[in-house]
């Protein structure tokens, strides 16, 4: 699967795995694995990788930087997918949903998860685990973590790794 994703800042990335550390059962995202998805894009060999990333950048045109703000941390009680219960670090961004919209117009939603109803940004702490160890770390207060995103990522989660980006305003 291909997506489009935010790129993080450090200070992110390290709130996550602090937090992860009161998870001991749960599945923690190791060190430079962590995402905030804009978009899922698709299945594909390289060539239809192209194809998507060219439609990505035709979608992403015109898109000037803009700020989002981890607020606190969440939890999907029951994952669309994979383990539960899934706790994040809760994503606020008008400028990202609009984004997501956008983008939810040229690529089919992932039903469940990316519909405009459907889309919670965040980025994923850990999975499984404990449930009552989960409940204890959302009701938790972080101090906010506020960032101007200047670039987006193209991600190939079968390989795990970034494959382009792109610079804002694109």
């Amino acid at each position: 699967m291909y997506s489009l994703n935010v790129s993080l800042p450090s200070s992110v990335t390290r709130l996550a795995g602090q937090l992860a550390r009161e998870l001991p059962r749960a599945r923690a995202r190791p060190r430079g694995e962590h995402t905030l998805v804009v978009k899922r894009l698709g299945d594909g060999d390289h060539a239809a990788y192209a194809r998507l990333e060219a439609r990505a950048r035709d979608a992403v045109r015109g898109t000037a930087p803009f700020e989002v703000r981890v607020t606190g941390v969440d939890c999907f009680e029951t994952a669309e997918t994979g383990p539960s219960p899934v706790v994040y670090l809760a994503v606020e961004s008008p400028a990202l949903r609009a984004l997501h919209g956008r983008f939810c117009d040229e690529f089919d939603p992932v039903e469940g998860m990316e519909g405009l109803d459907d889309y919670v940004p965040h980025v994923t702490i850990a999975r499984g685990g404990d449930p009552a160890a989960a409940r204890r770390l959302v009701e938790r207060d972080i101090d906010p973590v506020t960032w101007t995103v200047e670039e987006l990522v193209f991600f190939d989660a079968e390989r795990g790794q970034p494959v382009s980006r792109v610079s804002l305003p694109a």
